[in-house]
């Protein structure tokens, strides 16, 4: 099973757990999703694993580098696979829905200001926040 080779890959046991979230993790709907969601969909899913285990078993994840945490709205933490490219995000302030979206000038001009300044870009995280406009 791949989730068992990602898991090995990251330094973690392999617990039915650490499966059971990487499997919802990886064939949710939603790309972005908290603790509590993840424990929600295990509920609905019909399986047995407690919140706090959901908590414990995400911030492994994310010291793994299995999983990147946002902070988007207010310290409220979402999560989401750590298997794609840098990308950035756009939260609508309505919905609370997460867009991701990568666009080469933007990231040219973020490199271009930090050498301006004498400085080397090392990460960034870009999150605009927004909403739909009225037609």
């Amino acid at each position: 099973m791949v989730e068992n080779s990602e898991l090995r890959k990251a330094g973690l046991k392999v617990t039915l757990p650490r499966v059971k979230i990487l499997q919802m993790l990886d064939t949710a709907d939603r790309r972005h999703m908290s603790a509590e969601d993840v424990y929600k969909a295990l509920m609905e899913a019909g399986e047995d694993v407690g919140l706090a285990t959901v908590y414990r078993v995400l911030t492994q994840f994310e010291a793994a580098g299995l999983v990147v945490r946002h902070n988007f709205d207010g310290g409220h933490a979402v999560f989401e696979l750590a298997d794609s490219g840098h990308h950035d995000h756009m939260v609508c302030v309505d919905t609370g829905d997460v867009i991701e979206f990568f666009d080469s000038e933007i990231e040219k001009l973020q490199k271009d200001i930090v050498k301006r300044h004498g400085y080397e870009l090392v990460d960034h995280n870009l999150v605009l926040y927004v909403r739909k406009k009225e037609a």
